[in-house]
C-alpha cells in the first residue's frame, strides 16, 4: 500500500515491540551461515525475487524495493515471475542472482515449498536469505522472515466478520469461508487465525457454515485468482441459498477475492452480507465506503519494503539484526527469526482515520 502515514505508525508499533523484548542476530552469525566476516561492500548487490503481479501491493512492492535499495546504495536486481511459470521462472531468477554474487536475496515466494535448492544454492554462496511476506518452508538455510503478523490478520478478519454481522441484527447467523491459494503458506497462516475466532461460535451453534464446507482444502482459492471465487461462490449460491436462504457472511481473505464474492452474490440478485478482505486496495476502499464490502486489513507495503531494506543494511554493515519473534515461525526444518508488523482492521467507521495521511485513499474514505 502506499501509506507514508500508516508506515510511520506501524514501524513506531513494531519498534515498541523491539524495546518490549525483542532480540537480534549478529550479521556474522547468520551471513551465509559460514561464520565468514561480518558486512560486505556497500554496493554489492541484493536481489528480490517476486511473486506474479496478481495485486497492487506486489506491483507497489516491486518500485519500492528499486527505488529504496537504490537509495541506499545497493546495487538491485528486481524480478517478478510471470504468471504463466511462476514458480519455475522464480527458481530460474533465484539461481541467477546467486551466480551474479548478491549478497542478500529477498524473496517473496511464488510457492514457499519449492524454493529449498535455490535457497541452499544462495547459502552455499555466502547469501543471505530473507524470507518476504511469505515464508519459505522445509529448509535450514532461511536467515530471517520480515512480514505483517498474519496470525493476526486471520483473527481480525474473524472478528470483523462477527462484528458486522452483529450490528445487522440478532443471529444464529450462516456464513461461507474462503482461504487463499494453497501454494502460498500465509493461506493457511489467515485462515487458521480466522478460525480461532470463528470455531468457538461456529461450535455452539450462533454461527453455520451453510455449506458445510470447513476444511481448507474446501475453502481454497487457487492462485488466488478472482475468477475461481466467483466460481465457487456462484455454485455455493446455486447449491445452498436458493430461495429465501440467507446468507449473512462471507470471510475472505483478501480484497480481491472479496469483490469478486461481492459480484457473485449481486448477480444471484440476493443482498449483500458482510464481507472481509486485506489489502487495503482502491477498488475495495470504494467498496466499503459505498456499504457494500465491510473491512480491510491494511498492511502497509511501505513499511514492510522498508523493514526489509533496513534488515539488507544492518547485515552489510556487519551490525546485528533486529528480530521480535523467534518462536511462532517453524518452517518445517527451523524457527527462522522473525521481525512482524501489526496489522490494522479497516472498517467504514474508521476509514477517515486509518488513511487520513494517504494521498490516494484519505480522499476516498473522506467521501
Amino acid at each position: 500500500m502506499r501509506r507514508t502515514a500508516l508506515a510511520t505508525v506501524a514501524l513506531a508499533s513494531a519498534a515498541a515491540l523491539v524495546l518490549a523484548g525483542c532480540s537480534s542476530r549478529t550479521a556474522d552469525e547468520t551471513a551465509g551461515g559460514s561464520g565468514e566476516e561480518a558486512g560486505f561492500a556497500a554496493d554489492s548487490l541484493v536481489g528480490v525475487a517476486l511473486p506474479a503481479k496478481t495485486s497492487e501491493n506486489w506491483v507497489l512492492a516491486g518500485d519500492l524495493f528499486t527505488e529504496g535499495l537504490a537509495d541506499a546504495g545497493f546495487e538491485s536486481d528486481v524480478q517478478y515471475a510471470a504468471a504463466s511459470g511462476t514458480v519455475a521462472d522464480q527458481q530460474s531468477q533465484i539461481q541467477s542472482m546467486v551466480t551474479k554474487g548478491a549478497k542478500v536475496i529477498i524473496i517473496g515466494a511464488a510457492d514457499g515449498s519449492q524454493l529449498g535448492t535455490q535457497v541452499a544454492a544462495a547459502k552455499e554462496a555466502g547469501a543471505t536469505v530473507i524470507a518476504y511476506d511469505r515464508l519459505i518452508l522445509n529448509t535450514e538455510d532461511l536467515d530471517y522472515y520480515v512480514a505483517y503478523d498474519n496470525a493476526e490478520v486471520g483473527r481480525l478478519q474473524g472478528q470483523a466478520l462477527l462484528d458486522g454481522m452483529a450490528a445487522k441484527g440478532e443471529g444464529p447467523y450462516t456464513i461461507e469461508l474462503f482461504s487463499g491459494s494453497p501454494d502460498d503458506a500465509n493461506s493457511a497462516v489467515f485462515f487458521n487465525g480466522a478460525m480461532e475466532v470463528l470455531q468457538p461460535a461456529i461450535d455452539s451453534g450462533d454461527v453455520v457454515v451453510g455449506s458445510g464446507q470447513t476444511d481448507i482444502q474446501q475453502t481454497a482459492t487457487q492462485g488466488w485468482e478472482a475468477e475461481n471465487a466467483q466460481s465457487r461462490m456462484d455454485s455455493l449460491l446455486t447449491s445452498t441459498y436458493t430461495g429465501d436462504t440467507q446468507l449473512d457472511g462471507v470471510l475472505s481473505p483478501n480484497d480481491n477475492l472479496a469483490r469478486a464474492i461481492i459480484t457473485s452474490v449481486k448477480g444471484a440478485g440476493k443482498d449483500i452480507p458482510v464481507v472481509t478482505g486485506q489489502d487495503s486496495e482502491v477498488e475495495s476502499v470504494k467498496s466499503i465506503m459505498a456499504g457494500e464490502q465491510y473491512s480491510t486489513i491494511n498492511k502497509d507495503t511501505r513499511a514492510l519494503v522498508a523493514k526489509a531494506i533496513e534488515m539488507a543494511e544492518q547485515l552489510q554493515k556487519g551490525e546485528d539484526v533486529d528480530v521480535n519473534d523467534e518462536e511462532s515461525y517453524d518452517n518445517g526444518s527451523k524457527i527462522v527469526p522473525a521481525f512482524l508488523l501489526p496489522p490494522v482492521i479497516v472498517t467504514k467507521e474508521n476509514a477517515a482515520e486509518a488513511y487520513a495521511n494517504d494521498p490516494t485513499l484519505g480522499p476516498i474514505a473522506e467521501g
